[in-house]
């Protein structure tokens, strides 16, 4: 079973022909809503990929709750454990330009007031994953990856958005996973002077004994685990847009990890996950399936 205890949020895309500096108005055409939220992308990701998935939140008490729960409750996530509180949803505005970069401003809403205690109430196991992310209180993720050690589980952390850990929530990590902006700020929450992903994460995972991934982008990604490097292109795809892309790796991997695949395995259906996930437009309606995660893995890498 993978845990995911993040956020939910509806997310409010626009299409523009390029992203606005400071102070500009861009105008794009139209808007699309969708449901997104790290925590509940991770969590689809990993459901779609085939993991069995509980995710633990929080969501308003308005009308956009039911959007942000919509393609969780019909792949299955398990949503009991999703709490309704006095806050609106949390939201997403996002700028995706014509290469597709995107910028993205998230407000918290009811993600500010996601607890913990149903992670401690859930019968956890040493073959159980905790997934978290950065959009719910620092605290409040420590609380539950300290429930998932009790329990003998893993606890892997997407430190993202990016910002510096707690030393607390560092340890309780086993795997952490981080795109190039954020193994930086990792480096210099840490006091490293090293700038290169890959280096980062070898570094965190010899001196820290936390397993880490650095994702690359269409350069693909670089993993350090037990002082192995590993090191994977991503497959060659047509890019529509890159939103959800990171969430569609984690949650794949952490699926993978969860039915047992190995490091080097899990990092293929993560990258695979990543990659179909640019194919097509917009969060959660991107994510991609286990079947085709499975047809690109045997394409690009077996």
């Amino acid at each position: 079973m993978i845990v995911v205890f993040g956020s939910l949020n509806v997310d409010l895309v626009v299409a523009v022909e390029r992203l606005p500096g400071v102070g500009e108005t861009v105008i794009g055409p139209a808007y699309a809503l969708h449901p997104g939220g790290k925590g509940a992308n991770q969590a689809l990701a990993a459901r779609r990929a085939g993991a069995d998935v509980v995710l633990v939140g929080a969501v308003g008490r308005d009308a956009f709750a039911e959007a942000a729960l919509s393609l969780l409750a019909a792949d299955g996530v398990e949503l009991s454990h999703v709490g309704e509180v006095e806050a609106p949803t949390g939201a997403a505005f996002i700028a995706v330009d014509a290469a597709g970069h995107n910028q993205i401003v998230v407000a918290a809403g009811a993600n500010a007031f996601a607890r913990a205690e149903a992670v401690g109430r859930l019968l956890l196991g040493e073959k159980d994953i905790l997934l978290l992310q950065r959009e719910v209180p620092e605290a409040e993720c420590i609380a539950a990856a300290r429930a998932m050690k009790r329990a003998g589980g893993r606890v892997v952390l997407n430190l993202a958005p990016a910002g510096p850990p707690a030393e607390d929530l560092l340890a309780c990590v086993d795997i952490l996973v981080v795109n190039e902006h954020e193994a930086l700020i990792l480096a210099q929450s840490l006091g490293w002077p090293e700038r290169e992903p890959g280096e980062i994460a070898r570094r965190c995972d010899a001196e820290r004994g936390i397993a880490c991934i650095a994702t690359l982008g269409a350069e693909g990604a670089i993993g350090w685990y037990g002082g192995v490097r590993r090191g994977l292109p991503a497959p060659a795809i047509s890019v529509v847009d890159t939103v959800a892309a990171g969430d569609s790796f984690t949650g794949a991997f952490a699926a993978a990890l969860s039915a047992g695949y190995g490091f080097s395995a899990a990092l293929q259906r993560g990258l695979a996950a990543g990659s179909l996930a640019c194919t097509m437009a917009g969060a959660q309606p991107s994510i991609p399936h286990r079947d085709a995660i499975e047809a690109l893995v045997g394409d690009a890498f077996l």
